[in-house]
């Protein structure tokens, strides 16, 4: 079964681009025009990944993107961006986009977007609940991961992440105790060019903080190391 992409831009010759060159490399699309009419789509038809316009009528990407997420909707996002524009390109990543492009862009480049972010959340789509695998889980402290069910716990909670979040804890759990640079943590987990933008790094380690750590003041977990980047140890609970 083919997977599912909603395109929501409001240039019809952009959707209709997309739209064309999806099919076309195997996907089932569907679109909208406005945000109101993207979010409800993405509500009813339960995409398996959103490409979002930031300037949209009726509603911006911005704040879709904020309600998916304000629902658990973690649907991943590739956000497309105007060419250039920082404050937007980090506050949708901040929001809990998964991944940005800036306009004009080749219909080759998303197409192989898509097929990366996909890729990289195909277990948490496809493969059926089963007993856990101890082999397959990192524990630390009262952290829990699971990177083959695409998983996370703290205690018995589970952990709602978005992919990026995810790929980022699971690289991070991975290198328990080891110093990683944002250069490393950049090239690892986002793997392709981002100019050296660390703040998207600093922006999804922020997230990962508030999910698991009691005083994201003062993190048991994700340290940061001045000067270098951050490691994932075992809690110290006398901090």
């Amino acid at each position: 079964m083919s997977k599912k992409i909603l395109v929501v831009d409001d240039e019809q010759s952009i959707s209709t681009l997309l739209k064309y060159n999806l099919e076309q490399a195997g996907y089932s699309v569907i679109t909208a025009m406005d945000g109101e009419e993207g979010l409800h789509s993405c509500v009813n038809e339960e995409p398996d990944l959103l490409v979002l316009d930031l300037m949209l009528p009726k509603m911006d990407g911005i704040e879709v993107c904020k309600q998916l997420r304000q629902r658990k909707i973690m649907v991943p996002i590739l956000m497309l961006t105007a060419k250039d524009d920082e404050f937007d390109k980090v506050l949708g990543l901040e929001l809990g986009a998964d991944d940005y492009m800036t306009k004009p862009f080749s219909p080759r480049e998303v197409v192989a977007r898509v097929k990366a972010i996909l890729r990289r959340t195909q277990s948490h789509t496809e493969v059926e609940p089963k007993e856990s695998d101890e082999s397959e889980q990192v524990m630390i402290g009262d952290l829990k991961v699971l990177p083959e069910h695409y998983e996370a716990y703290y205690g018995k909670e589970r952990l709602d992440l978005t992919p990026k979040e995810f790929e980022l804890l699971v690289y991070l759990a991975k290198h328990k105790g080891r110093v990683l640079t944002r250069d490393q943590l950049l090239s690892a987990v986002w793997n392709y060019d981002f100019a050296g933008d660390t703040r998207i790094v600093d922006v999804h380690i922020s997230h990962l903080r508030e999910k698991i750590e009691r005083n994201t003041k003062k993190p048991l977990y994700i340290k940061t190391i001045r000067g270098l980047g951050y490691k994932l140890e075992e809690p110290k609970m006398n901090e």
